[in-house]
């Protein structure tokens, strides 16, 4: 069946787009990966909640847990209550506590599932922050709440701690501190600030090479502590050569949505394959589970050319949904799971859904046909135009 919709082009003209409908099967994996791949999953917002978008969260629990169990299904890990959740940008303390006690509840049912949990400063009052005391007080709550559930952390980049060091030794206490204290290996999360203008100059620099050096002498003071840091710089010769530092058995996460594939690959460098190659913990695999799973299956099979063919065309997409201001990506990780049926609405936790334009929207959809990621194409056309059609457009 031929599906067509008429869309918004870059002149702000209209023509007729017709979808290749093309998608990768989402089926659950059939094997272990030879990688360990987290998605940074999103949250379902309730759209029919009584609440103020921009001052309270409502969260349809079910279906957010549903998507969750969704990814389990292909394979992939669920890094659970970060920014692809909109941690600190909709998304307050309490609820993501209970996001992960549900997420971690519900993996408990599913062989094999894994989570780790972002941890952070954000119940604080930026306002109120007076010292780097204030920031480890305010880790210490999350990781021992987190921790009692019996998660994993994910030691998330802190505003607080952005406002208040006075350099790199600041960071060096906090994070000191907090390797010293945790039950289990963390993982770190370096997050720039193309997705968090708060997090500039962290690690108590403005130049990356320095504060490469201040994260790197911080794992290698605790290095049965660190499980692996993840990079969200965008920049992969900058995560190859952290990688290459980094000591035996710290693994490198991508975050790199611009050039995940390549550096998931690697690069074969070293003895250790933690420093030849990343694992992956990204938000783009929200919106590309079933691409991401099939590839990562061909990687683990050794068929690197198939792992490729899978995941090249779904790089275009990526770098238009984290786009600057990167930090709105989660509209399109949101609008992807819309698309594909995943949640019966285009709303989101703050209101959200409303920081991308049609324009941005509609170039999305081509991509991600051009992706074959649309796994429902005629469900993802009648939605499309839903969509066109609260614009002014109508359809032939």
């Amino acid at each position: 069946m031929t599906h067509r919709i008429v869309l918004p082009t870059a002149d702000r003209s209209l023509q007729t787009y017709t979808l290749r409908a093309t998608p990768v099967p989402a089926q659950p994996a059939a094997g272990a990966f030879n990688r360990i791949a987290y998605s940074a999953a999103h949250v379902v917002a309730d759209p029919l909640a009584d609440n103020d978008p921009w001052l309270s969260c409502a969260v349809d629990w079910d279906k957010t847990i549903a998507y969750r169990q969704y990814l389990w299904s292909l394979g992939l890990g669920v890094a659970e209550a970060m920014d692809t959740a909109q941690r600190g940008m909709g998304l307050d303390w309490p609820t993501s506590l209970e996001l992960i006690r549900r997420s971690l509840d519900a993996a408990k049912d599913v062989p094999g599932a894994i989570v780790a949990s972002g941890c952070g400063t954000d119940h604080l009052d930026l306002d109120s922050v007076k010292s780097v005391d204030d920031v480890i007080r305010a880790y210490d709550t999350q990781m021992e709440a987190i921790e009692a559930l019996g998660g994993k952390l994910i030691v998330m980049a802190s505003r607080a701690l952005a406002r208040v060091a006075k350099g790199p030794e600041d960071y060096e206490r906090v994070y000191g501190h907090i390797l010293s204290q945790s039950a289990q290996p963390v993982v770190l999360h370096w997050l720039g600030e193309m997705f968090d203008p708060a997090l500039a100059g962290y690690w108590g620099t403005s130049n990356v090479d320095a504060a490469m050096n201040t994260a790197l002498d911080v794992i290698a003071a605790h290095p049965h502590k660190v499980d692996g840091i993840k990079i969200s710089l965008l920049d992969k010769d900058k995560e190859i050569a952290m990688r290459r530092r980094l000591p035996a058995g710290v693994r490198m996460y991508t975050g790199d949505d611009f050039n995940y594939a390549e550096l998931i690959a690697g690069d074969g460098y070293g003895n250790e394959i933690t420093h030849g190659q990343s694992d992956a913990l990204l938000g783009i695999f929200d919106a590309i589970a079933p691409a991401a799973s099939t590839a990562l299956q061909a990687l683990a099979q050794g068929d690197e050319a198939r792992f490729h063919a899978i995941l090249a065309p779904t790089v275009p997409l990526s770098r238009h949904i984290f786009k600057a201001p990167t930090r709105f990506y989660k509209t399109g990780v949101v609008f992807m799971a819309w698309l594909n049926g995943h949640q019966d609405h285009f709303t989101m936790v703050g209101g959200q859904q409303s920081t991308r334009s049609l324009q941005h929207l509609a170039q999305l959809f081509r991509l991600a046909d051009a992706a074959n990621v649309l796994v429902k194409p005629e469900l993802a056309v009648a939605r499309m135009r839903t969509l066109t059609a609260m614009y002014g457009i109508e359809q032939a």
